[in-house]
């Protein structure tokens, strides 16, 4: 089977907060990132088309790729947007609603750190345009640290947000820091996502888990030559992959830093892991 570039961004921005730079790109860059999209000869598909693939519905087109972002930064309006507009591309942007800030501007509660987020009439008009606006959870908590009932709140919530905000059902849900577990992605199921992104640094395919999507993470250091190689299906393993012996070592020392009250704090990094 053919693997599938799922790219997984952050912030687009000349000027990122600091906490998120090392996962954030220039515009400059993200534009250079597509036209190298384009000369691959990949078609960008929506990530609900790959899903829809995974579970036995229509082919995909024989080589293409899936543009998604993370958090909800207020720069994928204005940076983002009429990059992607221009080109006709689709794209996924997964909210954490904590973040987006109350009418008096400020976010209503979030563990991310301060960094301008798009506003609810911004998501809004990103839906009214044909973004697919998914669920990052309600403050970007790593569930699969948290008792059950915190994280069902977590993954439910958010959903309920998005929902009333949009007046119409959300399914694409991403795990903040691309952390899961098996219970995790069974609550995720339950609440009624269909789907559950991850990061994992490898390809996609139709074989993939719809809940355990694997993405590649670009960074502010990923590299021309590297990137040029992930759309030509080089550079990474395919998924699906089992889970690694590091990533359940780093999920259980995380759950006892958690239980401490010293829990690891930072951006997305170990669960880049597979």
């Amino acid at each position: 089977m053919s693997a599938v570039p799922v790219f997984l961004y952050h912030s687009v921005s000349d000027d990122p907060a600091a906490w998120i730079a090392p996962y954030a790109v220039t515009p400059r860059v993200f534009a250079e990132q597509l036209d190298r999209i384009a000369d691959a000869g990949l078609t960008v598909v929506p990530l609900r088309r790959l899903v829809d693939a995974m579970r036995g519905g229509p082919p995909l087109p024989a080589r293409c790729a899936v543009l998604t972002f993370d958090d909800g930064f207020a720069d994928f309006y204005s940076a983002v947007t009429p990059l992607l507009t221009d080109r006709s591309l689709p794209a996924t942007v997964f909210v954490t609603t904590g973040a987006v800030p109350a009418p008096d501007g400020r976010p209503e509660g979030s563990l991310l750190p301060p960094a301008r987020m798009l506003s609810w009439r911004q998501i809004a008009t990103l839906d009214a345009l044909g973004f697919d606006i998914g669920g990052h959870s309600a403050t970007h908590a790593q569930l699969d640290t948290l008792p059950a009932r915190q994280a069902w709140h977590e993954i439910v919530d958010n959903k309920r947000q998005l929902e009333d905000a949009l007046g119409h059902r959300v399914h694409a849900f991403a795990y903040p820091h691309g952390y899961s577990s098996a219970a995790v992605r069974r609550a995720v199921q339950k609440a009624g996502w269909t789907s559950g992104c991850a990061i994992r640094n490898a390809f996609s395919a139709v074989t993939d888990e719809p809940l355990r999507i694997a993405r590649l993470l670009v960074r502010a250091d990923t590299s021309p030559e590297r990137f040029t190689r992930w759309t030509l299906g080089m550079g990474a393993p395919a998924a699906p992959l089992p889970e690694s012996l590091q990533t359940k070592g780093w999920r259980l020392y995380r759950r006892a830093r958690a239980r401490l009250g010293h829990p690891v704090d930072g951006p997305p990094g170990p669960g880049a892991m597979p």
